[in-house]
């Protein structure tokens, strides 16, 4: 069994990532690894996107024909119009049913496992010692809160590590975030073009 210090840092470390992620890109990305497994769902979602195309054809088709010239032409047109539009709603609507319940069900899992583990581990293993600080080399009131609230005199409790890492994960990630962002910025940022021996050399003639 991992160590109970491991399993909380990586604990933290996960919910941290999504934080920073965000849930919605993380879904995102689920849906559509998802869809592009062999399920009864990713066959639907095909078939809507290849009704779609029919439907984008005809119509396309239908706006180049004329109502008085070419009636019967534009009748039947209308009529596989209206019928691929019909279709196509349903197929759309059942899609995004599918895709509601998948959020929902993966929002739930995400938050038992992350926010749920958060709350019962401190509960659980209250009383239990992450590690125990150098005896004598801090104060009572170190020692007593670095044991709050339940484990050991002279020990860190489960509360005060999970306390601890989230601080220094929040930090760390920010930190990450940043210099991403300056990076990023630094390559967007285009090179000012140098001027040349005689670029001011048009004014000084003007003003002789």
């Amino acid at each position: 069994m991992p160590s109970l210090l491991v399993v909380v840092f990586v604990m933290e470390l996960v919910v941290q990532l999504i934080n920073t992620i965000g849930a919605a890109t993380i879904n995102n990305l689920l849906w559509r690894i998802f869809l592009s497994l062999p399920t009864p769902l990713a066959k639907g979602f095909a078939d809507q996107r290849r009704k779609q195309k029919e439907y984008l054809a005809v119509r396309l088709e239908l706006t180049g024909t004329s109502s008085q010239d070419e009636f019967a032409k534009w009748a039947k047109l209308r009529r596989q119009h209206d019928k691929l539009l019909d279709e196509l709603e349903k197929k759309k609507s059942a899609v995004e049913a599918s895709r509601a319940k998948f959020d929902r069900y993966l929002t739930a899992g995400r938050i038992i496992s992350t926010r749920g583990v958060q709350w019962v581990l401190p509960w659980w293993y209250g009383r239990e010692p992450i590690f125990w600080l150098p005896y004598g080399w801090f104060p009572y009131y170190v020692e007593w809160f670095a044991s709050f609230p339940r484990a050991p005199m002279g020990s860190v409790s489960i509360a005060v590590w999970q306390m601890a890492c989230t601080s220094m994960l929040a930090l760390a990630m920010q930190t990450v975030v940043a210099v991403l962002g300056l990076i990023v910025a630094g390559k967007q940022k285009q090179p000012v073009a140098a001027e040349g021996p005689g670029a001011g050399s048009g004014e000084s003639k003007k003003e002789l």
